[in-house]
């Protein structure tokens, strides 16, 4: 199929081996230092658009599924690690009420329509437990303006607040919303040093000077 070819190739020629480790160390701290504390070691979390599997691969939890369209994801997830090759809008139905956590980085942004959006997250809410939450980190067209096409395969002009609408009108409660939380992109010339990261990710200031990307936590009703 061409469009899965076209996917594997922008996975083979956008990161280089050296970059795709730079990335793993600084997901390994953003884990750690943040993402874990909304995620229970005991939970069932589900990664949606894994890609390189560089936060299923780092986050503990009890079971973890990496999804994702493009079967060259088998390789990058670890041992432990159960991975979908499907479309987001078709999960599993043995998924069913099974999953704590969905979590999705700079995902929602590749989907072809808004309409991929609502289906989406109406497949992420069938999946997810009683009071199960999504996780989700985005580039922000609002701060980014033109360099947010910079990549071929960003599809939908996304701020915060119209994933916030989706999600609201999919039936979930907004828990958190940042605005301004993380860079951009990994090609930045910003220093990724990991005892940088945790200063980073400690410091609110920061975030406003240095943020592009968004960062939504919301729970199903």
């Amino acid at each position: 199929m061409q469009v899965i070819e076209d996917i594997k190739e922008l996975y083979i020629n956008r990161f280089s081996k050296d970059e795709r480790k730079e990335r793993n160390d600084i997901w390994e701290v953003l884990c750690s230092s943040f993402f874990q504390q909304y995620i229970d070691p005991k939970n069932s979390v589900l990664d949606l658009g894994a890609g390189y599997c560089e936060f299923i691969n780092n986050i503990k939890a009890k079971r973890k599924i990496a999804v994702d369209l493009n079967p060259e994801t088998k390789k990058f997830a670890d041992h432990n690690v159960r991975t979908l090759i499907c479309s987001s809008t078709k999960l599993p139905k043995q998924l069913t009420g099974k999953i704590d956590i969905v979590f999705a980085s700079n995902f929602f942004e590749h989907l072809p329509t808004k309409e991929d959006i609502v289906k989406t997250l109406a497949q992420v809410k069938k999946a997810l437990a009683r009071k199960g939450k999504i996780i989700i980190m985005h580039p922000n067209i609002r701060y980014l303006g033109g360099s947010y096409w910079d990549f071929l395969d960003h599809q939908l002009p996304l701020s915060e607040k119209s994933l916030v609408e989706a999600l609201t009108l999919s039936n979930f409660k907004i828990i958190k919303v940042i605005p301004k939380f993380l860079p951009y992109t990994i090609k930045s010339k910003i220093p990724k040093y990991k005892w940088l990261i945790r200063l980073y990710l400690k410091f609110k200031l920061a975030h406003f000077i240095l943020g592009k990307q968004s960062l939504i936590i919301a729970q199903k009703i």
